[in-house]
């Protein structure tokens, strides 16, 4: 399983606005069942710039444990791992704890069929091995200023492969005509205030628009509500917006 390189090729980057770095630092917890990788990643990551790495986890179930005890702002999670995956440890972490951390994917694979199941149990977003380290570490940063980790390409050809069948249907009569352009949006990797700006609203009514979205999917978070939007067919990949 190959580390991540401190520099690498172009590849598709998060698709947010990453938020200015500010103290106190961000605290990470690294759940990978490779050694290498996951020290690779300590050391790589606890370098960049409003980052400190708390601890690590071997698998689904140190993943659990060690999360609930250190409480970190956000947790990298592998999804293959032994004992428990990361989907499942996902899911339990924001089940059971009163202030759960968020959860960033990390794969080898953009097509990894595992990535939108963490997705749809709660994750924020995810990420791939093979980016560039301050891209992991934007990511981590974005995660904790609440925001979405997407990269819409990627999650689109990930949803496009699954069975059909398999998706939460959109309860799109539920969607005012507005509301399903704000999540077509948010689909393409659109910010709130980059959303705002293309429709030509206020701030405050996007994110009425958001709040309402999620209320209605009944999704965990913005991402969650990007995955429904593509398994419906209301986004389909390659929508550029």
């Amino acid at each position: 399983m190959a580390l991540p390189a401190v520099t690498s090729p172009a590849v598709t980057s998060p698709a947010v606005t990453s938020p200015a770095v500010t103290s106190p630092a961000v605290t990470l917890l690294i759940a990978d069942d490779d050694e290498v990788t996951r020290s690779g990643l300590r050391i790589l990551l606890a370098a960049q710039p409003g980052i400190t790495v708390v601890g690590e986890a071997a698998d689904g179930v140190e993943a659990v444990e060690r999360a609930q005890s250190l409480r970190p702002d956000v947790v990298l999670m592998d999804v293959r791992m032994p004992r428990r995956n990361g989907i499942e440890a996902t899911r339990q972490l924001l089940a059971e704890a009163a202030d759960p951390p968020k959860v960033v994917v990390i794969t080898t694979f953009e097509n990894d069929g595992y990535v939108t199941a963490a997705l749809s149990a709660g994750a924020s977003g995810f990420v791939l091995k093979r980016l560039p380290v301050r891209r992991i570490a934007e990511a981590v940063r974005v995660a904790a200023a609440g925001e979405a980790v997407l990269f819409p390409a990627a999650l689109g050809r990930m949803v496009a492969a699954r069975p059909l069948g398999s998706a939460e249907a959109l309860p799109r009569a539920a969607l005012t005509g507005r509301e399903e352009e704000v999540l077509r949006l948010m689909a393409t990797g659109l910010s709130n205030p980059e959303i705002a700006e293309s429709l030509t609203v206020s701030l405050e009514t996007v994110k009425t628009h958001v709040g309402n979205v999620l209320a209605k999917l009944g999704a965990q978070n913005r991402t969650h509500a990007v995955v429904i939007a593509y398994e419906s067919g209301l986004v389909v990949p390659g929508f550029a917006g």
